[in-house]
């Protein structure tokens, strides 16, 4: 990003480095060969000084000569004493001997020109220029003590080339410098930023209701801190969201329960006696049949009983399933909306069914993803699904497959289970929801069925407030429904 945080330390700091090399280049430039004088004027003083106490002795000591020596070499400094009579008394020149007498000659006559860098009773320093050899130097002349005059001098030429190699090794060293800052600047700022970077992601998850995303860079400093607090603060929304969804839901349940109770409870007791009257009279019919002892063979009374028992069976599960209904229709059925894993959900019904599976000779094949998450009541979303696979599994047919699709579109899971056979008509397929409606009645109580399992659909999913349905296909037919995802 143009206005990134690492971007911006990494231009500051490398502008702070680069700004700095370049005035430290000026500084050398400007003041270094000023500097390099003062400490050659030190070394000439000095000099001056070893010169002053051996010269007018009678014996110069080798410890004095080996200092001087030791002077001449570091500084490059040659001079030359003479006594009154002008006659050299020690001398160490890295030029001839001439020069330096002519040198000497000259500011003894007041011949020599030059700018006066420093003056004193006994010596004067100058910065001056041999005109033969266009050599420029730092030059100290006099007398000393003992009335003798010498001339010490250090050519300037060494003074500045070792400026100008000092500058360029500083230039050296200054982009190596700038080099080594990028890289390390931008591998240390991004240290800082990638964090950023993670909780302004974080964030972003946040706010689309993703509370799955958690920090993970971790750490003691303030970012590791606020990484920290993020998380907390993620928990904390996703159980407020929870609670929020679910008083919501008990919310619309109870404006809509109070309009729709009496209705339904008048539909209910009208759909009972309707489905009821088949099985009681079969029942009632068969019982009489013992009592008369129409059949006295054995075979035939157990047949007679297990008609009966069979018929009480189904009639007992039709009045569980109305009871179930009946609650889910007037709203005394609780939701608890909660954040599940609806993929583990799918699997758990399929492991139930297996057995039921297997005796349909049906082949199961599942398109979803290893983990999907939804909000939703979790018991219920289980009576849906096996609603729709146990009757994938009851009117399987031809090919014998049964597909679960869970496609996200969205914000929305879309759930669909698909069967292989036989299409509803479109007479029927508005109908199928409908209370104790049978597309195929004789097939339907083969296995038991009285028409009220859709009809459980239909209540779970208009509490859920979410859209349901069926699609017939050319080979087959598929129910589904939708849930939300955040």
């Amino acid at each position: 990003m143009r206005d990134s945080i690492k971007r911006q330390i990494t231009i500051l700091s490398v502008g702070i480095v680069a700004f700095t090399m370049i005035i430290a280049l000026l500084i050398n430039g400007r003041f270094m060969e000023g500097y390099y004088i003062a400490n050659k004027e030190e070394d000439l003083k000095n000099m001056y000084q070893m010169l002053n106490e051996s010269v007018g002795s009678s014996v110069i000591y080798t410890e004095s000569l080996e200092a001087m020596k030791r002077l001449a070499e570091r500084a490059n400094i040659s001079f030359i004493v003479r006594d009154r009579s002008g006659n050299p008394v020690i001398g160490m020149m890295k030029e001839g001997e001439d020069e330096l007498n002519s040198q000497l000659n000259g500011y003894l006559l007041d011949k020599q020109d030059g700018k006066i860098l420093e003056q004193t009773s006994y010596y004067e320093i100058r910065k001056a220029k041999d005109i033969r050899s266009r050599t420029e130097y730092i030059e100290m002349w006099g007398s000393f003590d003992s009335g003798y005059h010498f001339l010490i001098r250090t050519p300037l030429d060494s003074i500045r080339e070792g400026a100008k190699l000092s500058t360029r090794f500083l230039a050296y060293v200054g982009c190596i410098m700038i080099g080594v800052s990028c890289i390390l600047v931008w591998y240390f700022s991004r240290k800082i930023t990638d964090p950023i970077m993670e909780l302004a992601m974080l964030s972003q998850k946040m706010a689309n209701l993703d509370f799955n995303a958690k920090y993970t860079s971790g750490g003691d400093n303030e970012i590791g801190v606020l990484g920290d607090s993020f998380n907390r603060m993620s928990e904390k929304l996703e159980q407020t969201i929870s609670q929020l969804k679910t008083a919501n839901f008990e919310l619309q349940k109870d404006i809509e329960q109070k309009e729709k109770q009496e209705e339904r409870r008048k539909e209910f007791i009208g759909n009972v006696s309707h489905e009821l009257k088949t099985p009681i009279a079969l029942i009632q019919g068969y019982a009489e049949g013992l009592k008369e002892g129409i059949h006295d063979d054995p075979e035939s009374m157990e047949f007679y009983c297990d008609v009966i028992i069979d018929e009480a069976n189904k009639m007992n599960q039709m009045v569980k399933n109305l009871l179930t209904l009946n609650q889910l229709e007037s709203g005394d059925d609780g939701l608890s909306m909660t954040r599940f894993d609806l993929a583990g959900l799918i699997r758990g019904v399929l492991q139930s069914c297996e057995i039921l599976i297997q005796q349909a000779e049906a082949k199961v094949s599942l398109k979803m993803q290893e983990t999907i998450y939804v909000w939703a009541d979790e018991f219920k979303t289980e009576q849906v699904l096996r609603n729709y696979i146990s009757n994938a599994i009851h009117h399987v047919e031809g090919e014998r497959i049964i597909e679960i699709k869970v496609e996200e579109t969205g914000e929305k899971a879309h759930i669909s289970v698909f069967n292989t056979g036989k299409s509803i008509p479109q007479e029927d397929v508005e109908r199928i929801w409908d209370k104790f409606y049978k597309v195929d009645k004789a097939h339907s109580r083969e296995y038991g069925g009285n028409g009220i399992g859709l009809s459980i659909v239909k209540a779970i999913m208009e509490s859920f407030h979410q859209k349901f349905g069926v699609e017939n296909y050319d080979n087959g037919v598929a129910f589904w429904f939708e849930l939300d995802m955040k």
